[in-house]
């Protein structure tokens, strides 16, 4: 991907990625969408010629709604709306997040309903494809009216104020647009509440969230499988008969997708009367990773409509017939429908934290697997601890997480003089996601790690000719690649990143689709 067009209509979340993780990758607006900004541009002067009174452009914000602005005013009050919302406080974004969220917004002002200068749009533009990327404290939105606080602080640097790092170094803005030949530009009416007012940093956080989240969904079917394999589990729960007479879509798709990963191996049991399943983490995979996998795909659908929807007010239409605009107030700003999903993936990923722990714990512990592996996983426990404190990680990042899957958007607290009475807190919804994501891909890495080391046990009962599934053999070679067998005790945490960066490159999820395709 060397380049992308916007429209206001058709950005994808993968290309947003691609875009924030590759500064390389040019941003372009189609024609059409130059179109539709160049006509709310001119609309926006016609309400002004008109006299009309119109929230944010003749009057003030929030409770100062009815403060009318004289004409004469009007720049000044879009500046000041930039300078007086520039209010956030905490952990800078970091440079992905930022550029999701310019791309967000300016995919949000390619539709035409927000009155945007295009000067200003264009600027905003140059300052993407030239790598300027403002500083963007990550705390202070409530997300209604939007993400006001971080998107004031993003569109700073177009009136010349704030910082950014460019060629990652921290620099004053207008010293940053001078040394790529670009100038701040004078705000016209309308274009601070254009350029704040919105959910793009809660879309843009969902967006990186989502995406991971879909990975991890890869690496946990993963892990339960080579747990599987590690504790001589049977597949008989992953039969197509069970899940058909329970015919949840996702735990249909997930067990039919653990059958192609162990399909072949010789690891698992067969056929045992006296042993004919295992416990929930081995047996009901299906179940719990299904219901994970429907959180996900609802989160990726909100997000993808919200990346292609206009969320600032007022919003300006336009009469089919007459070309007529007609500006209408609304409350497209409100991050419920993001809150509420990065709430309903958080829990699921928590939970998807949850079971992999266990199933760690059940690999450490060998009264659990009734010593189908040595206790922690080591030959000579007492003089070596093993495996042992992997499980104290895992269990204090899956406890961390059930803190942090608390619903956000059940809380909500009035704002401005009241007149904002219900909000969101969509953004950090959205924080809350993406901490839980990352401890998850720690959780998940531990548990490879060892279920690693646990097949290379069972291979010295099995023999060498024993083979593993047909998508866990590559992963287990991989993993292989970068990490050893421990015959004792060794310094862990680089091994532990190690296979955390096979989880989170995606590495370990090419793997094992190539290996059943």
């Amino acid at each position: 991907m060397e380049s992308i067009w916007l429209d206001g209509e058709t950005l994808t979340l993968e290309a947003v990625a691609a875009a924030a993780q590759n500064p390389n990758i040019e941003v372009f607006l189609t024609e059409t969408a130059w179109e539709k900004v160049r006509r709310a541009e001119r609309a926006v002067q016609t309400f002004i010629q008109r006299g009309e009174i119109v929230y944010g452009v003749t009057t003030g914000f929030g409770a100062f709604k009815d403060r009318i602005i004289p004409p004469e005013q009007v720049t000044q009050l879009q500046r000041n709306i930039l300078m007086s919302h520039a209010t956030g406080v905490g952990t800078i974004l970091d440079q992905e997040t930022t550029r999701a969220m310019m791309l967000v917004r300016i995919n949000t002002l390619a539709k035409g309903h927000s009155g945007i200068q295009e000067t200003t749009l264009r600027l905003l533009l140059a300052m993407v494809n030239h790598g300027i990327h403002p500083i963007v404290p990550s705390q202070g939105s409530l997300g209604a009216s939007g993400d006001l606080a971080p998107l004031a602080h993003m569109a700073l640097p177009l009136i010349g104020l704030g910082e950014v790092i460019y060629q990652g170094k921290q620099m004053p803005s207008e010293q940053a647009l001078i040394e790529n030949g670009l100038t701040p530009v004078e705000l016209g009416a309308k274009e601070g509440l254009a350029l704040t007012n919105g959910t793009a940093m809660m879309t843009a956080i969902g967006i990186l969230t989502t995406l991971q989240a879909e990975n991890l969904m890869s690496a946990a079917d993963l892990a339960g499988c080579l747990s599987l394999e590690a504790l001589n589990g049977t597949p008989r729960a992953f039969d197509a008969r069970i899940h058909a007479a329970r015919p949840h879509p996702r735990q249909v798709e997930c067990a039919d997708f653990l059958r192609k990963l162990i399909a072949g191996s010789t690891f698992t049991r067969q056929d045992d009367p006296l042993n004919v399943q295992d416990a929930y983490t081995l047996r009901c995979i299906p179940q719990v990773h299904g219901a994970v996998r429907d959180a996900i795909l609802y989160a990726r659908w909100v997000v993808n409509i919200e990346l292609n929807s206009a969320t600032d007010n007022p919003l300006i239409f336009f009469d089919e017939e007459s070309e007529v605009p007609t500006v209408l107030s609304g409350g497209n700003f409100h991050g419920e429908p993001v809150a509420i999903a990065m709430d309903y993936l958080s829990l699921a990923l928590t939970e998807l934290g949850n079971i992999s722990e266990r199933r760690l714990t059940r690999l450490t512990d060998e009264a659990s697997n009734q010593e189908t592996l040595p206790a922690f996983l080591t030959e000579k426990g007492g003089l070596n601890s093993g495996f042992m404190l992997t499980q104290y990680t895992a269990a204090s990042l899956a406890s961390e997480n059930k803190a942090l899957a608390h619903p956000a958007s059940s809380d909500t607290i009035p704002s401005s003089a009241n007149m904002e009475d219900h909000v969101s807190m969509g953004s950090i919804a959205a924080r809350q996601a993406r901490r839980i994501a990352r401890n998850v891909e720690h959780i998940l890495a531990l548990e490879l790690f060892a279920a690693a080391q646990g097949i290379d046990f069972r291979r010295k009962i099995l023999g060498t000719q024993a083979q593993l599934g047909h998508g866990t053999a590559p992963a287990y070679a991989l993993i292989r690649k970068r990490v050893p067998f421990l015959e004792q005790d060794a310094v862990m945490y680089p091994y532990i990143e190690a296979v955390r960066e096979l989880v989170a490159s995606g590495a370990l999820a090419a793997a094992v689709k190539e290996g059943v395709k």
